[in-house]
């Protein structure tokens, strides 16, 4: 099997600021349990059920998230409850659910699908218990993850194509108008109390808005459903509800935003000036990463590997494009035309081929393929400035595939070099990859393990694609390669600048500036994760440090097992366990490589 060349590893580089990181999964995950122990049937079948329970009671609460994930079986007729009261009363069953698992005797069930269900579990209610002080609900005026994205993500995968599906998209449509006045009403009651969004997202919400008010009929999300269903009667039901009830509602979500709350939004944009604001982000860093490591720690980490990423960078340069100006190179790269795109068509041609390797060389690394077809589609235009490029899963039906949307935004400043790897990131064998696998593992995954999503994994494993591409003689050329260690290295610069933002202070404009100071990329580039941090805190985390993970984890596995590493079986120990928590990956792979380890003689 390919190998590669073994070389010293950022992670262990800074061992001295993640020495902590040995201990976690003794500390936080199931996998503290005597291994040897005689597993308790009664246990496991506690955990089968609690987490039965808490994932049909999360699709209960958040239909429209059911819908988005692909999941068939459930009723896609209503959004959820969103107010206040909801809220606590769902928070009183966290505190239930967490107080039950406490109770379980987990001994005997490393190794067992219900070690990776309760940690999961876990990991997933601790998250939620821990960033309840951050207050989102009060402040959740977010371009990035807010209602409209939502609502323009659901218009592309609301089920429609029979009579009971239309009837349930209309019930959802129908019931926009109230959860947006929710939402509005949310917001007063977080102003009251001192919470607010920063007035540079709220102008970008209301310029959002404003655009998804002027998109014409025929490309609107919000008729989307009608456009994938001929049905005339449908189409008229579904016209009349958005022209007299949803577009309303967002004109007066709109109008609320510019006179009542943009005035009052606060000027600090780091996540530490709302109040709460600093163990808002220490939990959001728990809960984005599954490592208890504090913001300074990443911030160092974060410059370490940069640094290291740059030096791979200049020897690239060196060797292929005989300079080592790699800052110059890269601008060359992400300005001159023979390096972008002319079009937004070539643009997207360009991803469907890489898409198409991906699908061919995907047998020599990979034992098990997802039989999900992944498409490639521009974002809509409401969306594609302040956007970069997303996959949206496939349906676990078999129903639709999963889908890569690309910003195709001003082409000419887009380069190919870029777009390469991002492709990967998104597709195969990144996100579409991981993601297909575990909907299509349904008979040896736990389902609250393939509803999950991991961030630090999940964010990590599709860096790691980035890199993994260039050994699977997936990139066109030499600027694309480089455009992949690039990218990675902007995931470094991320580290720096999302705990820049929310616990040392930095201004929008120092962290635009950091990153294109040390990456070249066009300042639009530079703003989409800037503008995003802000109001998502610990977002930018996960991806360099589940990458440095993946990677370290990797390593060690070929330092150990010598020519009996099998690429291939790396791959599938690493996925075949759906998105779950670093900690958990960790226990996982270290038990596989326990158990491949040669014997001594």
């Amino acid at each position: 099997m390919a190998r590669r060349r073994a070389e010293a590893h950022p992670l262990e580089m800074t061992a001295r600021l993640i020495a902590p990181l040995a201990l976690l999964a003794a500390c936080t995950t199931p996998s503290a349990v005597r291994p040897h122990a005689r597993p308790s049937e009664d246990a496991a079948a506690q955990v089968r059920e609690l987490a039965d329970t808490y994932l049909a009671a999360l699709r209960e609460r958040s239909p429209e998230e059911a819908t988005l994930d692909g999941v068939v079986e459930v009723q896609h007729d209503r959004l959820r409850d969103n107010s206040l009261a909801a809220l606590e009363r769902w928070h009183a069953r966290e505190d239930a659910w967490l107080a039950q698992l406490a109770r379980i005797d987990a001994a005997g069930l490393v190794g067992r699908p219900e070690w990776l269900s309760l940690g999961v579990m876990r990991e997933a209610l601790e998250g939620s218990v821990a960033t309840r002080v951050c207050r989102f609900e009060l402040w959740g005026v977010s371009h990035a993850n807010g209602w409209p994205s939502m609502v323009s993500r659901l218009g592309s995968m609301q089920p429609v194509g029979s009579e009971a599906l239309r009837v349930q998209a209309l019930a959802r449509w129908r019931a926009l108008p109230a959860f947006i006045d929710v939402e509005l009403g949310d917001l007063r009651e977080g102003l009251r109390l001192g919470y607010s969004a920063p007035k540079g997202n709220v102008r970008l919400v209301i310029r959002q808005l404003d655009e998804l008010l002027a998109t014409a009929p025929e490309a609107s999300p919000l008729f989307e459903p009608a456009r994938r269903d001929a049905t005339p009667a449908f189409r008229e039901a579904l016209v009349r509800v958005v022209d007299a009830e949803v577009l309303p509602a967002i004109r007066r979500y709109r109008a609320f935003l510019e006179a009542e709350y943009l005035p009052r939004a606060r000027e600090p944009i780091g996540v530490s000036a709302n109040p709460g604001g600093e163990a808002c982000y220490r939990a959001r860093i728990r809960a984005a990463t599954g490592f208890d490591m504090t913001a300074e720690q990443l911030h160092r980490l974060g410059l370490e590997t940069m640094s290291a990423l740059e030096e791979r960078m200049r020897r690239v340069a060196q060797q292929s494009f005989h300079t080592s100006d790699v800052g110059a190179l890269l601008a060359r790269l992400r300005t001159e035309p023979g390096f972008t795109f002319r079009s937004r068509e070539e643009m997207l041609a360009h991803a469907e081929a890489a898409v198409a390797r991906a699908k061919a060389a995907m047998p020599k690394w990979f034992r098990v393929l997802p039989r999900a077809d992944v498409v490639v589609k521009p974002y809509p235009a409401f969306q594609e400035r302040q956007s970069v490029g997303e996959w949206n899963p496939p349906a676990a039906d078999g129903s639709r595939p999963g889908t890569y949307l690309l910003s195709t935004y001003a082409p000419e400043e887009k380069s190919r070099a870029e777009t390469a790897p991002l492709t990967f990131h998104e597709t195969i064998p990144g996100h579409h990859l991981q993601g297909a696998l575990a909907l299509e593992r349904e008979a040896e995954i736990p389902a609250i393990v393939r509803a999950f999503w991991s961030p630090g994994f999940g964010e990590g494993w599709a860096e790691y694609a980035e890199l993994l591409a260039d050994e699977m003689g997936l990139y066109a050329s030499d600027a694309e390669r480089l455009g992949a260690l690039a990218d990675v290295t902007l995931s470094a610069t991320l580290l720096v600048v999302d705990t820049g933002i929310n616990a040392f202070g930095w201004t929008r404009e120092q962290g635009i500036e950091y990153i294109r100071a040390h990456t070249q990329v066009p300042r639009l580039r530079a703003e989409v994760p800037v503008d995003r941090y802000p109001v998502w805190p610990a977002q930018g985390l996960p991806y360099a440090l589940g990458r440095l993970e993946v990677e370290r984890l990797r390593a060690e596995a070929e330092r150990t097992l010598g020519a009996a590493f099998d690429i291939r079986e790396f791959h599938d120990v690493v996925l075949d366990a759906g998105v779950i928590p670093l900690p958990l990956l960790r226990a996982k792979v270290e038990r596989w490589v326990a158990a491949r380890r040669p014997a001594e003689n």
